[in-house]
């Protein structure tokens, strides 16, 4: 089986991997691997290639970087990322996290494998929800946000809607009550790791089963964007301390002083028998109620917010004993909130 891989991040290049590891007893071969442009990053603003393109070099897989396959955005240039991929013969492409948008034109040139109920599937999703819910391009986080008791792994055949194609299998995953993004993530990749490699060998013996999706319970995980960051405190402080796990890595959760600025890196929601009722006392939501050793203790439209690993800008990631050693914030200021931002 020839499969083409496309995907950029970590999350992807856990798959990678186990395909790559799984080829010499299961068959498969990966002439092709695509992912985004090597991107500046870091303060030197150093050009670096994506830990899929890293992990496919290591193995001496031929790599493309196709900016578009968009005829409507540049002609040329899709044409010519469509020649590489025909060039590879797929029989089937596998996709993760890859950031490109894949019009039917590329999901239609596979030769494809059998499944049952699809007839030819010629690519395949690594989704990290339990679809229909969390489609779209930040599913970890967004679970985390709303509180979700768990997710998991949708392996699923890709159609021109967004994560709206037939499932393949799919596995559910606890979300743990400290989980952050990071961490999640790296529990879907190895997780996914696993599905697709199961859904690649079932293809080869015909035995793929496509499940059209339910109807009911579709949610969309909106990209997350750097604005979400600055917390309104008027919001519940149970819901604040899931932003702060979900906004971990990206773009992390803030709180902004006057000319201060502050990012949660860890808080919880302080229990009613612990909390000094801000409601009760009159304090406005982002109040600050304390700052010591134990953390930054913040009024929220209800209940009360205990940040307890902080980082100024500029600065290193640090607990709160650490950091309130070098940072002062009056009790009774007042943070800002996005509306005034």
């Amino acid at each position: 089986m020839r499969i083409v891989f496309a995907g950029t991040p970590e999350f992807a290049s856990t798959a990678l991997r186990a395909i790559l590891e799984a080829a010499p007893r299961s068959g498969f071969e990966v002439p092709l691997v695509l992912t985004q442009p090597d991107r500046r990053a870091g303060r030197g603003m150093k050009l670096a290639v994506s830990p899929v393109k890293e992990l496919a070099l290591e193995h001496g897989v031929p790599v493309a970087t196709p900016h578009t396959f968009s005829r409507k955005r540049d002609p040329a240039a899709a044409d010519a990322a469509l020649d590489v991929l025909r060039s590879a013969r797929p029989d089937v492409l596998v996709v993760a996290a890859y950031g490109l948008i894949l019009p039917q034109a590329v999901l239609d040139l596979p030769a494809g494998i059998g499944a049952t109920g699809s007839g030819r599937v010629t690519a395949i999703n690594i989704h990290a929800s339990l679809l229909p819910r969390w489609r779209g391009a930040a599913p970890a986080a967004r679970a985390i946000e709303a509180g979700d008791a768990a997710t998991g792994i949708t392996i699923m055949q890709m159609d021109a809607g967004l994560d709206t194609g037939p499932m393949l299998s799919s596995e559910a995953l606890p979300i743990a009550a400290e989980d952050t993004t990071a961490t999640l993530t790296a529990r879907l990749a190895e997780l996914g790791a696993r599905l697709i490699v199961a859904a690649l060998d079932a293809g080869q013996r015909g035995a793929l089963r496509a499940t059209a999706q339910p109807t009911d319970g579709v949610t969309y995980a909106h990209k997350l964007a750097k604005g979400e960051a600055l917390l309104d405190w008027r919001e519940r402080a149970d819901l604040l301390a899931r932003r702060v796990r979900a906004f971990d890595p990206f773009p992390v959760a803030a709180a902004r002083l006057g000319d201060l600025n502050v990012r949660l890196w860890r808080a919880a929601a302080l229990p009613d028998s612990s909390a000094s009722s801000s409601a009760a006392t009159g304090a406005a939501p982002g109040t600050i109620i304390a700052s010591d050793r134990h953390g930054l203790r913040i009024a929220c439209g209800e209940g009360e917010l205990l940040a307890t690993e902080l980082q100024r800008a500029g600065g290193k990631r640090l607990n709160a004993s650490d950091f309130f050693a070098g940072v002062r914030i009056p009790v009774g200021a007042r943070l800002a909130l996005p509306s005034a931002a």
